[in-house]
């Protein structure tokens, strides 16, 4: 279910999409800078159909029914509307940034998300790599926006144009925006760094739009040039042409490590802690290797 604004929306992004996913792939092979790989880039198309297909599906049996639950509840309402959009931006960007951030800090959710980090290229088809099974839970972290008087279409619609620019900063071709733009707007060179498998760069810049969410709760990272951004995961995936299994990979090690011999609660930890949190320390989250690498730096 879209509303017309929407399809028309999608309708005009396809030949963006075009223009510059195919600029991108002669310019990168021209230059022999290797952005596109065949594999890669037909598991992005992959990915992106199955997300498509659920999204759509599940439109239909429950999403815009849930938002529409919720606007019926709303105890709000705009009567401007210049304000109406703009709040609207605002709070489907923020939305957007928590769900992120709960992508990044509990594992459960972490095992859809990996699929979108999976790859080790970076062009705007890794745009297109989406994270299959989100479509289940998105529409818990839109439904308040319906409480505070929002239209469920309009939520939605919202939602794809700022989807659309999170597609366009998948790029290697621009280097640095201005100044004032990366103060408040997600650059290409902002994202890179969310694609990183640095450990000084793991769960950094997980904005869509607005870069002022990481600042203002303490996950942004600036790209550095002394640290140059090695893209993929710190793990890589066994068997990465496997289509299940690039889908399905972390719900594999998590089955894994809940058969460890533990606790009930260190069982439940290995499903909702952050990924590498593990009872006994060998592996580790994001944050106990930057501090690991910060001591080692002191020490020399």
């Amino acid at each position: 279910m879209q509303s017309a604004r929407e399809s028309w929306f999608l309708l005009l992004s396809i030949p963006l999409y075009t223009i510059l996913i195919g600029a991108e792939i002669l310019f990168s092979n021209w230059q022999q800078k290797k952005y596109y790989s065949v594999r890669d880039t037909i598991q992005n198309v992959y990915l992106t159909i199955l997300n498509a297909g659920l999204d759509g599906l599940l439109r239909w049996l429950f999403y815009i029914s849930v938002l529409a639950w919720s606007f019926h509840h709303h105890f709000f309402y705009f009567q401007n509307k210049y304000g109406y959009w703009f709040v609207l931006f605002i709070l489907v960007d923020l939305a957007f940034y928590f769900e992120h951030r709960i992508e990044h800090y509990c594992r459960l959710f972490w095992a859809v998300h990996v699929t979108h980090h999976s790859s080790v290229d970076f062009n705007l088809t890794t745009g297109f790599r989406s994270s299959v099974f989100q479509p289940v839970y998105r529409f818990v972290y839109l439904a308040p926006i319906a409480l505070l008087g929002f239209t469920p279409l309009d939520i939605v619609f919202m939602y794809s144009a700022t989807q659309t620019y999170g597609i366009l900063v998948h790029t290697q071709y621009i280097n640095k925006m201005p100044r004032w733009f990366e103060a408040f707007f997600v650059s290409p060179s902002h994202h890179r760094v969310h694609h990183a498998s640095n450990v000084i760069y793991l769960d950094k810049n997980m904005g869509m739009c607005l870069i002022i969410w990481d600042k203002m709760f303490g996950s942004f990272q600036e790209e550095l040039n002394e640290e140059p951004v090695r893209y993929g995961l710190t793990k890589p995936v066994d068997h990465p042409a496997n289509p299940l299994r690039i889908i399905f990979h972390e719900w594999q090690h998590i089955i894994c490590d809940i058969k460890k011999k533990t606790s009930f609660g260190n069982k439940l930890k290995y499903i909702f802690m952050p990924p590498g949190w593990s009872h006994d320390g060998s592996t580790k989250t994001a944050r106990q290797m930057r501090l690991e690498q910060k001591n080692r730096i002191r020490q020399t």
